[in-house]
């Protein structure tokens, strides 16, 4: 504790309402937020003779001064606490990082609706199932529908702008609404209807509805019809046949389950709608060490639920693998902030209970994992560090030059630090201004542009170049006039595929002697070399593909100033697609309305020269 921090003054004055109380270090930065029922008596505990944990006592030796907020209830001061952790991120909390959005399946508010993949806020009109771990769960039950419900999945764009039937009615996987005479409204509603009862859980229902309109059209001598139903009901059941039954849960449920081992946690999050598993989603939150369960699971569960990330929603059950001291504040807590009903529940039976120990067992083993992986990652970097004999290695960066015979060209950048890659710290670099194809050139802009007035502290120990002894001779140019003023340098390795470009073959060209190098094909040391130089192309190349699809898809007309959206929509609407506008003449182009003359011929100039 900091000498010039009175404990015993501080405390005599704090008051027993409940509140928040915000602790600083020496530079005045927020080190911790915690909340209290009694803030007295909490923050009493934390100024005892003997105080139990490290991380408290680690706490409590860099305080040098303390701020109460007071509250009128318990509900408030979580609330409260949870918006200054998200704002202040103090390094003494538990942290989760989670800034990815989570897919839903939408039906559109329309006409003929829609049924697609959503993220983001749920401002779009439209029943939303979900949410789904992730967007390839999405896809996998949209492929599904599409068997089984011929409801229309093409953007409203496709759909108003369609003559004639797709590919897909041609399978019998769409009805065909964008054409007209094809399927009656109301036929369109009743698949609709079917496809929401499914997405609700509800297949019995389903099957039942479908064998009556089965038997309605063979009674009625509608025999195509009742063949149709009848296929529906088949493909329906053997999708009912494979699927997972869960027993009798029918509600909307997360289950959180914990794992905590050396100084790491894991949180798993089973997401459970209409008594299906939809998936589940692992997060491994940022902590001191020696943090205890009952905190990380609080905080995981605020920080979760309030941040209302993509769109976000609590279920109205929250089971946890373990009980909370304020597990009843924290489902009041919850059920202000979404206006309906919570409940947080840990001692559950049969069912319930099944749930829970799966999501602990999926946290063990993906905590597990983790540990092996970081283990694995730290045994390569020291044999790395042993076979070049370097210092310790605590940051590496790779580049990589990807193009289409000098289409688009873009460099990478990527990082990895002891623990292995950082994405957040990737780069991406669009080349231009140099020869279409000339990779020594790009490797030089790239690197120009990365190490142009570097921060030192984000300079690599290693820097890999994929590339042979040219594109390293390019980079070690760079480094000299780039760095000429930095008191270190990193070391430069060219990572050259070889003859063959097999992997295990490849030779590593030292920067400075320019001495070759071959490490055996089964060193782990290989292995993390080849991990980044791999992770460097796979970035590079998609950023490049990225970059030529886009370029591709681009109209020419999009590049000439003063034709905007409306006009460009005119002018291919008027003269029938971007091949005929074209071929017009200046006068031809000059008919279409919101066309002036003098804009006709900027056109027509900017499409032949």
């Amino acid at each position: 504790m900091s000498q010039s921090f009175d404990a015993k003054a501080f405390l005599k004055a704090v008051t027993e309402h409940p509140g928040v109380y915000l602790m600083f270090d020496e530079a005045g930065v927020i080190i911790y937020v915690g909340k209290a029922k009694n803030l007295k008596k909490r923050l009493s505990s934390y100024f005892r003779t003997h105080v139990s944990g490290e991380k408290t006592r680690s706490l409590v030796r860099q305080i040098h001064d303390v701020q109460v907020t007071v509250t009128h209830t318990e509900t408030e001061a979580l609330i409260l606490e949870h918006n200054l952790i998200k704002q202040h991120l103090p390094r003494y909390n538990v942290l989760l990082r989670d800034d990815k959005s989570y897919p839903y399946i939408i039906i559109t508010d329309h006409r003929h609706p829609r049924i697609g993949l959503h993220r983001g806020a749920r401002k779009k009109k439209g029943e939303y199932f979900g949410p789904y771990p992730n967007g390839a769960a999405v896809r996998e039950s949209l492929h599904l529908m599409q068997k089984l419900f011929p409801v229309r999945q093409c953007e409203d764009s496709v759909y108003a702008n369609r003559s004639r039937p797709c590919l897909m009615y041609q399978l019998k996987r769409c009805a065909g609404p964008c054409v007209s005479g094809l399927v009656s409204d109301e036929e369109y509603a009743h698949q609709l209807q079917l496809a929401r009862l499914f997405l609700q859980g509800k297949n019995q229902q389903v099957l039942t509805n479908l064998a009556d309109s089965m038997e309605l059209a063979s009674q009625e001598l509608r025999f195509e019809e009742a063949a149709r139903f009848r296929d529906q009901l088949q493909a329906l059941r053997r999708v009912q046949e494979q699927q997972f039954v869960s027993g009798n849960v029918l509600d909307d449920l997360d289950v959180i389950g914990l794992a905590v081992s050396r100084s790491q946690a894991c949180v798993q999050v089973l997401f459970i709608r209409q008594g299906k598993v939809l998936g589940s989603r692992s997060y491994f939150p940022k902590m001191p060490p020696d943090t205890d369960d009952e905190e990380i699971l609080q905080s995981f569960v605020l920080q979760f639920y309030l941040a209302g990330i993509g769109g976000r929603e609590a279920p109205a059950e929250i089971l946890l693998d373990r009980g909370l001291s304020d597990e009843e504040i924290l489902g009041e807590t919850l059920s202000q902030h979404y206006g309906r009903r919570i409940k947080l529940r840990s001692r559950t039976r049969s069912e319930r209970a099944r749930f829970i120990k799966l999501a602990r067992t999926n946290a063990e083993t993906a905590l597990a994992s983790r540990l092996a992986h970081k283990s694995t990652q730290r045994q390569r970097l020291l044999q790395l560090e042993e076979v070049l004999a370097c210092p310790p290695v605590t940051r590496m960066e790779c580049f990589d030059i990807s193009h289409t015979m000098g289409e688009k060209t873009v460099a990478s950048c990527v990082v990895f630090n002891q623990e292995g890659p950082q994405k957040s710290e990737y780069r991406r670099f669009n080349i231009n201004g140099i020869t279409p194809g000339d990779d020594y050139a790009a490797m030089e802009q790239a690197l120009s542009r990365r190490f142009h007035q570097a921060d030192i502290d984000k300079l690599p120990d290693i820097l890999f170049i994929d590339g042979g002894l040219g594109q390293l001779t390019r980079a070690e140019e760079v480094i000299a006039r780039e760095l000429a003023d930095s008191p270190r340098r990193p070391l430069l390795i060219g990572v050259a595929k070889g003859v063959t470009r097999k992997a295990g073959l490849e030779t590593l060209i030292m920067g400075g002697s320019h001495d070759e190098r071959h490490l055996p094909a089964d060193m782990p040391a290989l292995h993390l070399i080849q991990h980044i130089r791999d992770e460097s192309h796979r970035f590079a190349i998609t950023g490049h593909r990225a970059q030529r699809g886009k370029a591709r898809t681009t109209s020419t007309l999009e590049t000439i100033p003063g034709v905007g959206a409306k006009r460009r929509q005119a002018l291919l609407k008027y003269l029938g697609g971007i091949q005929e506008v074209k071929r017009a003449s200046v006068d031809e182009l000059a008919k279409v309305p919101g066309i002036s003359q003098a804009l006709a011929e900027k056109i027509h100039d900017a499409l032949h020269h």
